[in-house]
């Protein structure tokens, strides 16, 4: 008698791939999870590849790491795969400090956060021209 299967999380023209501990606010990461919502996957790489933040290449590999699931794991088709959902969570905060004037001290907070990645298939995906 063997295990029972666990129930995939996503949906079957789904993937998804989670980074933990990024040293970096969740209010800074989500500007850029922001800008990759909804775009076709060669298009967010492009956005993360010239982007002048300093944690976009974390941000890249995490997609890059989504979209090799999806090929490698459920036999999704690369070219037609888009950013569904890109969402930020916080993660643990370093409690540091430094002493200032009068005998007091200041607080140094260091915040770390972790990106979850979910790309879809989409079939019929036309690109909107304006």
């Amino acid at each position: 008698m063997g295990k029972v299967k666990n129930p995939r999380r996503v949906a079957e023209n789904e993937a998804m791939a989670k980074t933990r501990m990024l040293r970096v606010s969740p209010q800074k990461l989500n500007l850029l999870a922001a800008s990759i919502r909804g775009l076709p996957v060669a298009d967010a790489l492009a956005e993360l590849t010239f982007s002048k933040k300093r944690i976009a290449q974390d941000v890249k590999k995490t997609l890059q790491s989504a979209v090799a699931n999806a090929e490698n794991n459920h036999n999704l088709d690369v070219d037609e795969l888009v950013v569904a959902e890109a969402w930020v969570g916080k993660n643990l905060v370093l409690k540091r400090g430094r002493p200032r004037g009068r005998g007091r001290f200041g607080k140094l907070l260091k915040p770390f956060a972790e990106i979850t990645i979910k790309v879809r298939q989409e079939a019929a995906f036309e690109e909107e021209v304006a």
